[in-house]
């Protein structure tokens, strides 16, 4: 039966993609992750998060569930904490023994291997519930429940076996539906109001815009420090919104508690002449902030590179704590 936490990884490990959708206002979001064979790393680790806010920290080594906000601290007793531990305990077991029967599947021997579980639900403005569960191997997507339809989707073939046993168990799908919009909304429901100061909170972003150094000269727009997560970036030609030659990266979290996104636009030397190219970043923190791309010089190009070598930096060094 699922529980209401749990969690796991921080982003530097979402090896599998997760669908790209618009961010409901308040989510909630657990992680599980467990990989053996990676030396000085735990084998197992758990990450439960709120609009994008770390709340809770597991791994193996520890053997602990702890709180990573004050507020979370604060409103839950070392009941709570006690019953997270061993629902944690009881998760690194049960994905650990999976990875061995996906080792027979994909035929694979030992050494390092990743499997990840995703679920959460999510609210917008009390008015409307949803949620998901899906889980990822070795860096794909493997299975994934549809809960309009009350079934499981493989991804890939070695995950047949485990769809068509899993669609076997109505009871369980249901109860998983019930889960996602009753329970699961409700304790997200709290630990808003718990982390209202932190969590309700609006940063506006920083906007840079400029060329990347390879022979296609990508234009990079990159929006950093903002809070919470829900991010539109967009670029124009001549006020045009483009659709084609755009790549979106994902919202991913800087080591202070905010967000950082960028959006690449591949555009000729020779483009760049005939069009005026502009990126419109749109937050809820205020209006919409406007860049223009313009021949960079060497030092600001260089500053920009080494802000993102200052977030990878702190991640790692957030990761070692």
């Amino acid at each position: 039966m699922i529980s209401h936490r749990a969690g796991v990884i921080p982003f530097c490990f979402w090896y599998f993609h997760l669908a790209l959708v618009q961010c409901p206002i308040h989510s909630l979001r657990y992680f599980y992750i467990a990989t053996p064979g990676i030396p000085a790393f735990p084998e197992f680790v758990a990450v439960g998060m709120v609009d994008g806010v770390t709340v809770c920290y597991y791994d193996s080594s520890t053997q602990r569930m702890v709180p990573m906000q004050r507020w979370m601290a604060d409103n839950l007793d070392q009941r709570y904490w006690e019953e997270e531990t061993s629902l944690a305990r009881m998760a690194e077991q049960a994905l650990k023994a999976d990875i061995e029967i996906l080792k027979l599947r994909f035929n694979q021997s030992d050494g390092v291997h990743v499997f990840q579980r995703m679920y959460g639900c999510h609210y917008d403005d009390g008015k409307a519930t949803s949620g998901s569960e899906q889980y990822g191997y070795e860096g794909a997507d493997f299975i994934s429940l549809d809960l309009d339809n009350m079934r499981w989707v493989a991804a890939v073939l070695q995950a047949v076996p485990t769809k068509l046993k899993w669609d076997r168990f109505d009871s369980q799908i249901q109860g998983r539906k019930d889960y996602f919009t009753h329970e699961c909304t409700d304790w997200l429901k709290k630990y808003v109001q718990y982390g209202s100061s932190t969590l309700g909170r609006k940063v506006p972003p920083e906007v840079s815009v400029f060329l990347s150094n390879s022979s296609f000269s990508p234009a990079v727009c990159h929006a950093t420090g903002f809070y919470p997560d829900r991010v539109m970036i967009t670029w124009k030609r001549d006020g045009a919104e483009m659709q084609e030659d755009v790549d979106v990266g994902e919202t991913l979290p800087n080591g202070d508690g905010t967000f950082q996104k960028r959006v690449v636009l591949t555009v000729s030397p020779e483009e760049r002449k005939k069009f005026k190219f502009t990126c419109e970043v749109a937050h809820q923190s205020g209006e919409p902030i406007i860049r223009t791309l313009t021949e960079v010089n060497g030092s600001t190009h260089l500053g920009i590179i080494t802000g993102w070598m200052m977030t990878a930096l702190v991640t790692v060094w957030i990761m070692s704590e």
